[in-house]
């Protein structure tokens, strides 16, 4: 069950990044972090209402572990947006977006290392397709090295990557059916961000506020997806590990590379599309192992 989760995931942040990118042109970086969880909150505590009244559960008891592991993730995932947004501004969406993605061999390198999770011989090929791509999508070359985008890209994936284990680590010690865990964890990560970026732009940009109230449909449309997009990774993550999840999620590429065409009007080089397909051959190996 956890495939059509993150099918739905991948979809959701592919249209999250794309709105992001349309109101970056206007709104600073800690606004347009700020879209993903203005509406996402009221969605949240409905989705959780909806979902006690359609099959009532226990209510949890949170204890230590699960406050550390949810504030790391919204910690991570805030990181993680402004180091995506900040490459939305150096190079164009499908590239930028398409670097953010070295999260999928991260989580599957951090997997392995720290939380008891294993690849089989495939499984290594598909992260080393994935980490030659992530090259070729840098702009990488001996004459030529782009420092700025390999590095945000890379930390851009780190983040997601933390924030994804330790989303995991919070759903399984829930000790409830599925779906009502990934709420919960749901729930708190999104309510934490919502209050730290609400709390930094009242302090240090209230006009940027008032800039998000005046374009409430592009606002509304990133924190729509953002949820949907989050409450398909929170629940595939419930239920399979993180490699496998990303290595999936990794089809984003294919519905990123659609909208930059599509919409955006960008062209992408050859070894742009290269990077791309690989991309999609090491989320197969990495699935098939």
């Amino acid at each position: 069950m956890w495939i059509p989760f993150a099918l739905l995931a991948a979809l959701m942040q592919a249209c999250r990044n794309a709105f992001q990118k349309q109101l970056s042109k206007d709104v600073s970086i800690a606004g347009v972090t700020m879209a993903r969880f203005l509406w996402a909150s009221p969605l949240v505590l409905g989705y959780l209402g909806l979902l006690y009244y359609w099959q009532p559960a226990a209510i949890p008891v949170f204890n230590a572990n699960f406050f550390l592991f949810i504030s790391g993730a919204a910690l991570t995932q805030i990181i993680a947006t402004v180091f995506m947004v900040t490459l939305f501004k150096l190079r164009n969406y499908a590239i930028g977006a398409g670097l953010a993605k070295s999260e999928a061999v991260i989580a599957a390198l951090l997997g392995v290392a720290f939380f008891n999770e294993s690849l089989s011989v495939l499984g290594w090929a598909g992260v080393m397709l994935g980490a030659i791509a992530i090259f070729l999508l840098s702009g990488a070359s001996l004459r030529q090295f782009s420092w700025p985008v390999m590095l945000l890209g890379l930390g851009s994936g780190l983040s997601f990557s933390l924030g994804s284990l330790w989303v995991r680590q919070a759903s399984l010690q829930m000790g409830l059916p599925f779906l009502h865990g990934a709420a919960w964890v749901l729930a708190a990560v999104i309510l934490l961000q919502s209050t730290i970026m609400f709390s930094y732009l009242l302090l240090r940009e209230p006009a940027t506020l008032s800039v998000l109230w005046h374009r409430p449909k592009l606002t509304l449309l990133v924190s729509f997806s953002s949820f949907f997009g989050s409450l398909g990774w929170f629940t595939a993550f419930s239920l399979e590990s993180v490699a496998l999840v990303k290595t999936l999620g990794q089809v984003e590429v294919l519905f990123m590379l659609l909208i930059s065409s599509l919409f955006f009007k960008e062209k992408l080089r050859i070894s742009d599309h290269s990077g791309l397909v690989l991309i999609l051959i090491a989320a197969v190996a990495v699935i098939w192992a």
